[in-house]
């Protein structure tokens, strides 16, 4: 199995990364992949995928939460990291209208011309949206020339979203929120087309039930693909191998 988005270089796992790292590694999940933040991540990150060099494998770009007034230095100092490494997508990037809209067109322009570097590396992007899937997709459409495929992390959109997402060729990221009792993807999952979806954490964030609240980690993804199966009543390794080919497919990863 993999993790296709997660956070284990945070400081939330500070003090027990290795254990975390090898209850994954128990449970089958051998590849976690880890999308950037913000300029303060790059480091630990890169340090937790030299740590665990086969497990961990990392992206680059700015989440538009951390987007702000220095836009056009933090995104030099972004692509720059593009010569210096070798990254497996673009991400996390997108808009999130939730929080703040205060820098509301610093995102969509830093979204675009993230974009637009995925088009030029060849690479997937990785997509964060909050509030913001129409806005996303309005951006998504003038930009992808048949050269742009990547995911929508923690998808929780309706059925029409996600076949607006499949059109323009892009992967939708199911995780924890799958399995809260109000979280609606009840209604939305038995409709989605399977080769599209991969399975995530987003830990710590968003753990699944019966861990709801609590640090979530790469180990707590078997929730997510059980779920998913009871939905499509069809076996969870059905589920695994269906997500994990399209996980590798996207993001170009050796077997």
């Amino acid at each position: 199995m993999i993790d296709s988005h997660a956070h284990i270089y945070a400081k939330e796992f500070d003090n027990d990364r290795d254990e975390v790292v090898q209850r994954a590694l128990d449970l089958g999940i051998n590849k976690i992949l880890l999308p950037n933040i913000d300029l303060e991540s790059i480091e630990p990150m890169l340090a937790t995928q030299a740590a665990y060099p086969t497990v961990c494998h990392s992206m680059m770009g700015l989440h538009p939460c951390y987007v702000n007034g220095n836009i056009q230095q933090d995104l030099a100092v972004i692509r720059s990291w593009f010569e210096k490494h070798n990254f497996i997508a673009v991400g996390e990037i997108g808009i999130d209208l939730y929080w703040d809209k205060t820098y509301q067109s610093e995102q969509e322009y830093a979204f675009q011309t993230q974009l637009q570097w995925a088009k030029e590396l060849n690479l997937p992007v990785v997509i964060h949206t909050r509030d913001s899937i129409e806005q996303t997709l309005e951006i998504l459409e003038k930009e992808q020339d048949g050269n742009l495929t990547g995911v929508f992390h923690c998808f929780g959109g309706s059925v029409k979203q996600a076949q607006a997402i499949n059109a323009l060729g892009f992967h939708l990221g199911i995780g924890g929120v799958s399995t809260f009792k109000n979280g609606g993807m009840d209604k939305v999952i038995p409709h989605l087309d399977l080769n599209y979806i991969i399975l995530e954490t987003d830990c710590p964030y968003l753990a699944p039930t019966p861990h709801r609240g609590k640090r979530n980690e790469p180990s707590f993804m078997p929730l997510v693909a059980q779920r998913i199966a009871d939905l499509r009543e069809m076996s969870i390794e059905g589920v695994t191998q269906l997500t994990d080919r399209n996980t590798h497919s996207l993001f170009n990863l050796e077997r």
